[in-house]
């Protein structure tokens, strides 16, 4: 007789993960023979270039790299990361105390509640987002706080607006620019209000700077830790996921203060064995390389960007142009919700986007698109939304 199993309850009380629940409907969709165009994720098409599937095969077939790694990761790739770290914001990283490596950001985001989130810890964050800031602080026992992000403000947390008996009580505050979903960008004067919020309330600064290098126009969005005084109180999340075109590669890195940088690494030797080293050494061919095999890529996403939003003014439907990320954020059709738009475009066109509520409920009213599909695909897409009628 099979014995009864019950989930714990941090696991019973999560809410569907977005994505999960999207993989779903799109199923159906295709069941049903319908011929979808998939906006609704942010996982780049463009293939990994070859230089660093080369280095890879080359660090594959090294039986050293088939051993276990390091937790925290190839002092060579740490120090790949410095040296980029360096070049590209005029950031000084010591490898050693001040960089970490990832297995993908999203895994080093969620153990950073584990390093520093108690039970009743309050977590400041910045709302709509990507869900896995405020999980963490749900799976240890925290307790999330959101600061809506509205177009008034430009999508930028108001943290004039934080009462001071939470900011007091707060441990810790989650930012992300340029921005999933919204696809805000965030220049220096805002870090350095955050800078100073943060030396005020003594709270540490979580920044997914995972999209920095998906800017257009000449736009170079800048990193937190370029501020003074940033790497007295925060840490740096950032990826070769979106940069380089290798979301299936899982590296990445966290870097800034010593201890944050410590502290995550603590729990990473803990839970995990690191990354396979050929995969960090394709990622310091990839850091070496930098703009040289991402600007083709710039290139391509700025080009998407201009069809997709030049197409939904065309049908009616409202969005700022984006200076970074390959998102696009789309305010809904009067009298439709979130879903409502989502459903409407996946049930009558075949197009696949994501409601913005599912990135918390200041998202309601919009709906994000990707570019991550052939441009021919996206004038598709145009001219299928213009058959809506809204």
């Amino acid at each position: 007789m099979a014995i009864t199993i019950e989930k714990a309850k941090r696991i019973k009380e999560l809410p569907t993960y977005l994505f999960t629940e999207i993989d779903r409907k799109k199923k159906e969709a295709l069941a049903r023979g319908v011929d979808l165009i998939d906006l609704g994720v942010g996982d780049p098409d463009i293939p990994t270039p070859p230089k660093i599937v080369e280095k890879l095969m080359e660090g594959a077939s090294k039986p050293v790299n088939h051993r276990y790694p390091s937790s925290a990761g190839l002092l060579q790739y740490r120090e790949a990361v410095a040296i980029w770290y360096q070049k590209r914001f005029g950031v000084k990283l010591d490898p050693e105390r001040e960089v970490v490596s990832l297995i993908g950001s999203k895994e080093g985001i969620a153990n950073m509640a584990i390093a520093f989130v108690d039970p009743g810890d309050i977590v400041l964050v910045a709302s709509p987002c990507y869900p896995v800031y405020h999980i963490g602080t749900s799976f240890c026992g925290g307790k999330n706080y959101f600061l809506p992000l509205v177009k008034q403000n430009h999508f930028l947390p108001d943290l004039d607006a934080v009462p001071a008996g939470v900011a007091r009580q707060a441990k810790m505050l989650w930012i992300n620019y340029p921005n999933n979903p919204t696809a805000a960008v965030a220049e220096k004067d805002f870090f350095a209000r955050v800078v100073e919020f943060a030396h005020r309330y003594n709270i540490i600064v979580c920044h997914d700077a995972a999209y920095t290098e998906m800017g257009f126009d000449g736009y170079r969005p800048a990193s937190f830790l370029e501020l003074e005084g940033a790497q007295e109180v925060g840490i740096e999340f950032h990826s070769l996921s979106k940069t380089f075109n290798m979301t299936g590669w899982r590296v990445g890195m966290a870097v800034g203060n010593k201890d944050l940088v410590s502290g995550l690494a603590q729990v990473k030797s803990n839970v995990d064995s690191g990354i396979f080293q050929a995969v960090q050494e394709a990622a310091i061919e990839a850091l070496h390389l930098g703009d040289e095999i991402v600007e083709p890529s710039r290139r391509v996403y700025q080009e998407r960007r201009d069809i997709l939003v030049s197409g939904l003014r065309a049908a009616g439907l409202e969005c700022e142009k984006p200076r970074a990320t390959f998102y696009v954020w789309v305010s809904a059709p009067k009298g439709l919700t979130s879903a409502q738009f989502t459903a409407k475009l996946l049930d009558e066109v075949g197009v696949v986007t994501t409601p913005g509520n599912g990135f918390g409920e200041v998202g309601e009213g919009y709906v994000r698109f990707t570019i991550c599909v052939a441009k021919e695909r996206l004038r598709e897409v145009t001219e299928r939304i213009r058959q809506v009628r809204f």
